[in-house]
């Protein structure tokens, strides 16, 4: 009696649309590439010939991420063509804040199940974020795990590089008292505290992805699914005139924790909370869920995706430079003595 035979396809791992999910994405992935990027797409790994000219002592600064549970909201409202932006943005944003040029980028994409459309949609998206990015995606991985993950669930993740001269690193040691904080407006939620996000809205209120708001003038999916600003395009070229002596990219702790990371000892930042107009979005959560202030500062940008610290003769020039490349830009507050916390203000 012949024994049954079993395949990988049995298994659940389809190689062939594996192979197709490739093809598909080859297309965007090359709109991303730089001079510097060696090879063909589909080797073992990604070339890259470094700048080195550029450079007297140069730095490579690296950062990995992922978007977290907003990838949850991405699968229930069916809606892939973004989330790949979030995965560049929360890794160049954070090597942008030690002064960086991105050079590279690498995805990682894990799935239940291949579905090749859906893999070009998201890796469409990766590509969207590197051009904003201006760095080149030179590879990844896409792993179909059946058993692991449910077919219509994935994960993504993202690996930057990027290249500073040793002499330009931005370590925020020059911060002083007096010193001006300028906000940069993100782009909504971002990708941090969907946690929350979805606890408050879509149990706790019951809200669906696909319902109008009209506290939000828009529906609830695409709000929540509007992608991270990626700020290297308006950012970087103020790094060049050495106007900015520190940066913090506001994720995760929000204002309240990610400022003290590039503050000296002996100062605070005092945030002027009538500064900015917070995005309802933000307003919507606290309300529904009955969220306390602190906590809200704690875990969301509330509409503050990266704040610089220049000095306060700069103030004028950065902003205006800022402006000048489509940002919205305010000063939020000063540096002030202290002991490397930050303070609000009504």
């Amino acid at each position: 009696m012949a024994k049954e035979t079993v395949t990988y396809q049995d298994a659940g791992v389809n190689i062939d649309e594996g192979n197709r999910a490739v093809d598909l994405i080859k297309k965007h992935v090359k709109k991303t590439w730089r001079p510097e990027v060696l090879g063909e797409l589909g080797g073992f790994g990604g070339l890259f010939s470094l700048p080195l000219n550029k450079y007297k002592e140069p730095v490579l600064v690296a950062g990995t991420d992922g978007v977290g549970t907003k990838l949850k909201v991405a699968i229930l409202a069916d809606k892939h063509d973004t989330i790949g932006i979030d995965a560049v943005a929360m890794c160049v944003n954070d090597i942008l804040v030690q002064g960086a040029e991105p050079l590279f980028f690498l995805d990682y994409l894990a799935m239940g199940k291949i579905f090749p459309e859906k893999v070009a949609r998201i890796v469409e998206g990766v590509a969207v974020g590197c051009q904003q990015a201006g760095c080149a995606l030179i590879g990844g991985e896409t792993a179909e795990m059946p058993g692991f993950y449910d077919e219509e669930e994935y994960d993504i993740a993202g690996f930057a590089v990027g290249i500073i001269d040793k002499s330009r690193l931005i370590d925020g040691r020059n911060i002083k008292p007096g010193d001006k904080i300028i906000g940069l407006a993100s782009s909504g939620l971002h990708s941090n505290g969907y946690s929350l996000v979805r606890k408050v809205l879509l149990e706790k209120a019951g809200l669906k992805l696909d319902a109008f708001v009209p506290e939000l003038d828009n529906p609830l999916a695409e709000v929540l699914l509007t992608p991270t600003r990626i700020y290297v395009a308006s950012v970087l070229p103020l790094l060049q005139s050495d106007m900015v002596k520190g940066i913090a990219h506001i994720t995760g702790g929000g204002l309240t924790e990610n400022i003290p990371r590039i503050l000296p000892q002996n100062v605070n930042a005092q945030i002027n909370l009538k500064s900015w107009s917070i995005p309802p979005i933000f307003d919507l959560i606290k309300e529904l869920g009955n969220v306390p202030t602190d906590d809200m500062f704690r875990t969301f940008n509330m509409g503050i995706g990266m704040t610089l610290i220049v000095a306060a003769e700069e103030e004028e020039r950065v902003i205006n430079s800022l402006q000048d490349k489509g940002e919205v830009a305010y000063t939020i507050g000063e540096i002030t003595t202290g002991s490397k916390v930050v303070k609000y203000t009504c």
